[in-house]
């Protein structure tokens, strides 16, 4: 193939498929992408060339025998670093995790993706342990913004985002407890998918907060998430959260339009906070959606707040033995927020237990008479690297736990949700949540679909090298 590579994963399988291109040409170009780009965006912290070339090689080689070849044949992807690869130590963001041995197997989402014809390439920078909005790493330093590389990438899956925003691949997994796939794709202008909390294995990967975490995709494009979602379906005994819901087929139902789908914008709430950019994107997408009404999600200040403290007292309980010992090791932020939930009274977490239980009853109501809602994905463009303070709606707060405020209520009870990038030449991206009811992934990404069918895509980012 000549000409530059192409960006999405559907087109790069597509043309591996039809043997336009051979795995290993995907491969080698990715990599001389990602050698000349990386030091800009600071997105890998580990590239893994042997194994992807292997793998390369092995789908070439079975369709010279002539098999059929996976939905994702020859796509290059990286996984933030608390997805565990196979003889690679899982970092998780962290220095104190250099001393444990390398990982036995691959994640189950590494090894679907493998399954359907991915070629894993890599691990990615991320904020320590997960409990970051920022993308900046105390160890390692920030993942950098692929469309202005002093800008952050949003966190805490950084590195996932500036790698698909930048192009250095056309997918990449993250992690997603209170926001953590939603806000980099917002700010580094991609798609990126949260499905419904037990959809997808967790399996493999390094725990934050047990019984709000959720992994995904990251990609250029809704049929790219739709690809790689459908790969990773299905029941894992392995994880305990994974539920035997029936496998859904989303990339067969993008087509469909959105016909039928009753759209409204979330108000109150998400109407607050935000600056102008933000609420005039979603005034922008559900113009173009003809979407007309307002509704109201109750109470979702407290959903915030009860968020916060699940997040606060399980990762908190999960660190103790760390904590007491390494103390010292840890990035100085998530010490002082994971050492102060250790010591909040349990009776507040039972209480915020019972309240995500009344508020998802209650927003279950909502979606008898919606199907998809609109909110902000961020209550701004991506701030600089280094800042700790932003004033929104003539408020000083800080930035590391606020840039996910319009995220945290939606994964409190764990709704399916997508973003999507919108751009205006001359500005950083800002993205909108498409938010389904549960289990309704497909709506949520037949909507994504028609918006970048309508002028809703990825940006290029600001330099992309071959």
């Amino acid at each position: 193939m000549s000409g530059d590579l192409p960006t999405t994963a559907t087109a790069i399988a597509d043309a591996v498929r039809a043997g336009r291109i051979s795995a290993r040409e995907v491969l080698e170009r990715t990599l001389r992408r990602i050698a000349r780009g990386n030091e800009a965006l600071n997105a890998f912290t580990l590239v893994t060339s042997e194994r992807a070339l292997a793998e390369a090689d092995a789908i070439d080689a079975a369709r010279t025998r002539g098999d059929v070849l996976g939905p994702l044949a020859g796509v290059p992807f990286a996984v933030k670093n608390l997805f565990d690869i196979a003889g690679e130590v899982t970092l998780a963001g962290s220095k104190i995790n250099l001393d444990d041995p390398p990982a036995a197997a691959d994640a189950t989402a590494v090894t679907r993706l493998n399954r359907a014809g991915a070629v894993l390439v890599g691990a990615l920078n991320m904020g320590e342990y997960a409990y970051d909005f920022t993308g900046e790493n105390a160890h390692v330093g920030p993942a950098r913004n692929p469309h202005d590389p002093t800008r952050m990438t949003g966190g805490s899956s950084g590195g996932s985002g500036a790698a698909v925003g930048g192009a250095l691949v056309p997918l990449a997994l993250g992690s997603d407890t209170n926001g953590s796939i939603r806000v980099p794709s917002s700010l580094c202008g991609v798609f990126g998918l949260k499905p419904t909390f037990g959809r997808l294995s967790r399996a493999g990967t390094f725990a934050f907060c047990p019984s709000l975490d959720h992994i995904g995709p990251l990609a250029r494009s809704a049929a790219d998430l739709a690809l790689a979602y459908d790969a990773m379906q299905g029941a894992d005994s392995r994880d305990p959260v994974c539920q035997p819901e029936p496998v859904e087929s989303s990339a067969s139902q993008l087509d469909a339009g959105i016909d039928g789908l009753r759209i409204a914008v979330a108000g109150d709430y998400f109407r607050q906070q935000g600056t102008d950019q933000a609420i005039e994107a979603v005034d922008r997408v559900a113009r173009t959606l003809g979407a007309r009404h307002l509704v109201e999600l109750p109470e979702t200040p407290r959903a915030r707040a009860a968020a916060y403290l699940i997040t606060n007292a399980e990762s908190s309980n999960l660190h103790l033995e760390r904590l007491r010992t390494r103390a010292a090791d840890y990035d100085p932020d998530v010490r002082d927020r994971m050492l102060a939930g250790a010591l909040l009274p349990a009776t507040w977490n039972l209480q915020a237990q019972r309240f995500r239980a009344w508020y998802r009853r209650e927003v279950a109501k909502v979606f008898e008479r919606f199907d998809v809602l609109l909110a902000p994905a961020t209550p701004m463009h991506a701030p600089a690297i280094g800042a700790r303070h932003m004033t929104l709606d003539g408020q000083e707060m800080m930035v590391r736990p606020h840039l996910g405020l319009y995220t945290q209520p939606l994964s409190f009870i764990g709704l399916p949700v997508v973003v999507v990038p919108v751009h205006t030449p001359g500005s950083l991206p800002i993205g909108v949540q498409v938010v389904a009811a549960p289990w309704r992934e497909a709506d949520a990404l037949r909507v994504a679909a028609w918006l970048e069918n309508h002028g809703y895509e990825a940006p290029p980012p600001a330099s992309r090298k071959e």
